[in-house]
């Protein structure tokens, strides 16, 4: 390929040294006078105070923000006469591909001072040009020497261009080929140049002349792009993670970052204290070992942390040192386990001797066992059996995170249980044989033998591991769930499943259609009642509890959506209705962890006598693009604001009561400010956005909840999202900000926050169970995902001062003009795209 055919290439292709000529001198500075020999004989040692071409020689280094890159490169001894010149090559330890681009070359002159040696000038020069078209220079260059004497040397330089200067550009477009060379003309023209320069020089003046390697084309400065390096959150000091790729920034800045491996690399020094203080035996000093009054506080500090806070590593050490002062502590396991290095084969065989002669802990500490943050098999299979002894009805609540738990099991098999010296093999009475089978980790084992004695847990870890397993085709799940199948002998599940499939089905051809909605009703009647009108009774996936025996076409319907999901009403064998929704096309496991969280949180309240009246619809993801959600009747706060002018009138047209002030049943008022606590606290602990009142719904009863759980965690299409969504319309119907019903929504509140408060560190652990999840907004920032809920509850804050800022929260929520403004732009929207 010619040169013509190429514009430029780029510097990272340039695999060789840079090099630069040291070409001459040119200058001059006035002389000392003779009598300065007698007055000043020092003066003598410095040859260029009384000869115009004293011998130099020059050094030139690659330097970076002032620092060396290289080491210097030395010119060879030359003797001049007449004038300076070296023309010399110099090569310096750096190739071009590897030259920053900021990066500078830096040039001295030296000449002897007596003995030493000692500057008498120096010289910089961009090799790139950083402030025109990131190009390398090339050919001659003209520098501005800096003498070391800065009183013999005028430093200002004009910034006006001078006549010479126009003439450089000229011969630089010469030397490049760009102006044709004229052999008579050259000599004529170089002849009157060089009489301009003379002319224009100046005394005081020293110019360097140096050559860059001349390219027949321009070199563009291109960096290597290098991988952005995985950097984790939380990495105990005893884990050394591999060494990261350095990541450096192209482009015109100036920075140059870079990622030290060993950042994360323990300190030697902490090392060694850590062996120190544990390396001695297990002895009867350590069991009678008692702490002092401060350090009991510290140590109860350290205990009532969150289980998503850090131990630093003298907490680590003092919780270690008083182990058996808080075997009797059930909160003190999970933070002795968290100060084991468990690459220490010493150490982690004493910790592990204690696990069994703890006090037994509670299931929300055996949740935080069984997540990334533990990946011993011994401390896993402690938690499997503080599982067992949970009721079916609780496990229920956790099953959706233990699925996701059994991805940090798939590199461990319970076969290797055997292998550790302290392991669960030692609770020979309480261990079950089909623990230790070969195939499943103990957690997937256990989670089995449960499914199949209950027909209503084994429906749901069916659709979660099937969920996961068609996400995941390669992980442990297909493999969970083909045993779990095997083993299962009823029939009830292959009819759930049937069901599922012929609903896809359904849906699928719905949608396909090219009719209008009022066509896609109709069809989708007409197939009811031919294929689904009556059917041998099943169990239905989204509520195991209810049986249903066929459809009623005429409850049912299609959504004007581009989904075209489809209402359905079965028929309950107890002749009863159950309608739900299914869809296919959307992604509804963000949706169903919102909804489990929220019949988690409603049983932590019902558990202290706290009934919110809460009204969380069941929702069940059968795929990964696929689901079914339980239809309530209800209307949106748009709607009854629209057609009612208010919520007050909307209650009061469904359950009037003149006697009650504000006209509305008293028990309706009841549903009404529970439920608006219940979902104000839990939406804002959660980080749910995108609120508006075509989400916010109601129901005649006076039940109020929320609807599409699209975003969480603190994610919001709309711009300054505020931290709770409390329309003014709410406070209205509650009768004003000065009204009882008001007052005691406020107290609901505060009851509420400070009872999910104390049980945060179960919701903390269920999200941090979560994090390896494909749940959209927790991919986002997977290591912030349980940071975020963390924040909520503000842990750092005393039970009064929680108070005071939820109080705050409400206030501003109440008073808030921005969300006004949204919902009103959000209502005309939906308007015009009616």
């Amino acid at each position: 390929m010619s040169s013509r055919n190429v514009t430029y290439c780029l510097s990272r292709d340039l695999d060789f040294p840079f090099r630069v000529k040291i070409t001459a001198l040119e200058g001059s500075k006035q002389l000392l006078k003779e009598s300065t020999k007698f007055t000043n004989p020092s003066t003598l040692k410095k040859l260029s105070n009384f000869q115009q071409n004293s011998d130099l020689f020059a050094t030139a280094v690659v330097t970076l923000d002032g620092l060396p890159l290289t080491l210097p490169i030395t010119t060879p001894y030359t003797s001049f006469r007449n004038s300076r010149k070296w023309n010399e090559w110099l090569e310096l330890p750096i190739k071009v591909n590897q030259l920053p681009f900021t990066s500078k070359l830096h040039i001295t002159l030296w000449e002897f001072d007596d003995s030493k040696r000692s500057i008498f000038g120096e010289a910089e020069l961009n090799i790139f040009n950083v402030e025109d078209d990131c190009t390398l220079k090339r050919g001659r260059q003209k520098l501005d020497l800096i003498l070391a004497d800065n009183n013999t040397i005028n430093l200002v330089k004009s910034t006006q261009p001078t006549k010479m200067d126009d003439l450089e550009k000229l011969i630089k477009k010469h030397e490049n080929g760009d102006i044709i060379s004229v052999d008579w003309l050259d000599n004529l023209t170089f002849r009157k140049i060089e009489q301009t320069n003379r002319a224009q020089s100046t005394d005081s003046q020293f110019l360097l002349f140096i050559d860059l390697v001349q390219f027949d084309i321009p070199v563009v400065f291109s960096d290597f792009k290098y991988p952005p390096p995985q950097i984790p959150t939380y990495i105990p000091t005893e884990q050394q993670p591999p060494l990261n790729q350095p990541k450096i920034n192209t482009g015109k800045s100036s920075t140059l970052k870079i990622y030290d491996p060993e950042q994360y690399v323990s300190d030697p020094i902490e090392q060694k204290y850590r062996k120190l203080e544990r390396s001695h035996k297990d002895g009867p000093l350590d069991r009678e070992l008692k702490p002092t009054a401060k350090i009991r506080d510290e140590l109860n500090k350290i205990l009532n942390y969150s289980s998503v806070q850090e131990l630093s590593q003298y907490e680590k050490n003092l919780v270690w040192k008083f182990r058996y002062f808080l075997i009797n502590n059930k909160k003190g396991l999970n933070k002795l386990l968290k100060s084991i290095n468990f690459s220490d084969e010493t150490e982690r065989k004493e910790a592990l001797k204690l696990i069994y002669k703890w006090v037994e802990i509670d299931i929300e500490d055996a949740l935080e066992l069984l997540g990334p943050n533990f990946k011993d098999i011994t401390v896993r299979t402690y938690a499997v059996e503080r599982l067992k002894k949970a009721h079916d009805n609780e496990l229920e609540l956790y099953l959706l995170q233990l699925v996701q738990a059994l991805k940090y099991e798939s590199l461990t098999s319970s076969s290797s249980i055997g292998n550790s010296e302290y392991s669960i093999v030692e609770l020979n009475e309480s261990t079950s044989s089909s623990m230790l089978n070969a195939s499943l980790s103990p957690l997937s084992q256990f989670l089995v033998d449960r499914a199949l004695g209950n027909d209503r847990l084994g429906s749901f870890l069916y659709w979660y591991l099937n969920v996961e397993s068609k996400d995941k085709p390669n992980s442990v799940y297909k493999q969970i769930l083909d045993h779990y199948l095997k083993n299962y002998t009823n029939d009830g599940l292959t009819k759930e499943i049937s069901l599922v499939d012929s609903l896809v089905k359904l849906c699928l051809k719905i949608k396909n259609t090219k009719d209008t909605t009022p066509k896609k009703i109709e069809a989708l009647r007409s197939i009811l009642d031919t294929k689904f009108k009556s059917f041998p009774p099943v169990k239905l996936p989204l509520d195991p509890s209810v049986e249903i025996c066929g459809t009623i076409s005429s409850e049912s319907s299609v959504f004007k959506s581009s989904l075209s999901p489809l209402k359905i009403t079965f028929k309950t064998t107890d002749g009863g209705e159950y309608p739900l929704m299914f869809k296919v096309g959307d992604d509804l496991r963000q949706d169903q962890l919102v909804i489990q969280i929220i019949l988690l949180m409603n049983r932590l309240l019902t558990n202290e006598n706290v009934d919110l009246k809460l009204t969380p619809y069941k929702i069940l993801a059968t795929g990964p693009t696929e689901g079914a959600i339980q239809f309530i009747p209800n209307s949106t706060l748009a709607s009854v604001l629209a057609e009612y002018h208010g919520i007050l009138p909307y209650l009061r047209h469904h359950h009037p009561d003149p006697n009650e002030e504000l006209g509305v049943s008293d028990w309706v008022m009841d549903n009404f400010v529970k439920s608006c606590a219940g979902y104000c606290v839990i939406t804002y602990i959660l980080g749910v956005g995108d609120r508006h009142l075509d989400n916010l719904l109601i129901c005649p009863d006076g039940h109020f909840f929320h609807a599409d759980f699209g975003y969480i965690l603190g994610q919001d299409p709309k711009p300054f999202p505020p931290l709770m969504k409390l329309p003014p319309q709410i406070i209205e119907a509650f009768g004003g900000a000065s009204s009882p019903k008001y007052n005691m929504f406020r107290n609901y509140c505060f009851v509420s926050y400070s009872i999910l408060r104390k049980n945060s560190n179960l919701i903390l652990n269920l999200f941090e169970m979560m994090r390896d999840s494909s749940i959209p907004d927790i991919t986002i920032e997977p290591d912030r995902a349980v940071y975020k809920v963390k924040e909520k509850f503000c842990l750092d804050m005393s039970e009064e001062e929680a108070i005071i800022h939820f109080q705050n929260l409400i206030n501003d929520s109440v008073s808030a003009l921005l969300p006004m403004v949204i919902d009103r732009l959000h209502s005309l929207a939906q308007y015009w795209r009616a």
